[in-house]
């Protein structure tokens, strides 16, 4: 088992995590000079969901304190999902990600945006197809983000 439930004291990690991959795999969506990475907006985001009784907040752990991961799910949709830049390209996401699909309900869903070609090539891999959906995220510059729908019956 890979996943467990994230808890406050997670966060520090958790948020370096998501830094150093968004730096690297989202800049030419949020060039850093214009637009850095809002951690103290996100850290405040983390702390809501992980307190939200309706998002399941989990960290990726394969070595007890060490996050290499993390994860949000409320209902059908998959909110957020991350492993450490350290961890691209040993499938600790692909076996991730056969956790996280267990515990989303039909019809699941996520939203990625659309310049991010690697998250999406990961997504396609693992069977989930885009949809016509698209809206804008409420991050400036307020890319484009594309829904991927997954067929949980397959």
């Amino acid at each position: 088992m890979l996943l467990r439930a994230a808890r406050l004291p997670d966060l520090p990690a958790l948020l370096d995590v998501q830094e150093a991959g968004a730096v690297l795999a989202l800049h030419s969506i949020f060039p850093q000079d214009t637009h850095p990475f809002p951690r103290a907006d996100l850290e405040r985001r983390w702390a809501a969901e992980i307190a939200h009784p309706d998002i399941d907040v989990h960290v990726i752990e394969r070595i007890p304190g060490r996050i290499e991961g993390f994860v949000a799910i409320r209902g059908a949709e998959l909110l957020h999902f991350g492993t450490a830049v350290d961890t691209w390209g040993t499938g600790l996401a692909a076996g991730a990600h056969a956790e996280i699909v267990a515990k989303l309900e039909a019809p699941a869903f996520l939203r990625v945006f659309e310049e991010n070609h690697r998250a999406r090539r990961f997504y396609e891999k693992m069977g989930w197809r885009r949809t016509a959906w698209q809206s804008r995220s409420s991050f400036a510059p307020h890319p484009v983000l594309l829904r991927y729908e997954l067929d949980l019956d397959l």
